[in-house]
């Protein structure tokens, strides 16, 4: 069973950085890749990015055009963890963020940017609040 646990959100100031972290257990990297998204209050899920992971450090990752610069997702040597490090945060970035397993071929520079729609699994998310 896939199991995904997004942590390392909180209260943080505008032009901080903060990097979230999922657990993410249940499922290999040949089915599946990891994603995250968000979910701000009265607003539609948002896709931010996904990894797929390759062996070795030679993982691939894609972001949605309007995430990119700000976001960076990453994985630790073991794959168990997959990290997004949000940098020079924005009160617009106060929102709960999520992380998702996503067959492995939907996670291309195209769908990343629909991501919520190729979701098989998401687990509870983290709060991310961001005052200015």
């Amino acid at each position: 069973e896939v199991q995904l646990q997004a942590s390392g959100g909180g209260l943080a100031q505008a032009g901080a950085s903060l990097r979230l972290s999922c657990a993410a257990s249940g499922f290999t990297f040949d089915d599946y890749a990891i994603g995250w998204f968000r979910r701000a209050p009265g607003k539609e899920r948002e896709s931010i990015s996904c990894l797929s992971g390759n062996d070795g450090n030679d993982d691939t990752t894609y972001y949605a055009k309007a995430m990119k610069g700000r976001f960076t997702i990453s994985t630790d040597n073991a794959k168990n963890t997959v990290y997004l490090h949000i940098s020079s945060l924005e009160p617009e970035d106060t929102a709960v963020y999520y992380c998702t397993a996503v067959p492995r071929g939907f996670c291309t520079e195209n769908t990343v940017q629909v991501l919520t729609l190729y979701m098989d699994y998401f687990g509870k998310g983290t709060q991310v609040t961001v005052s200015s």
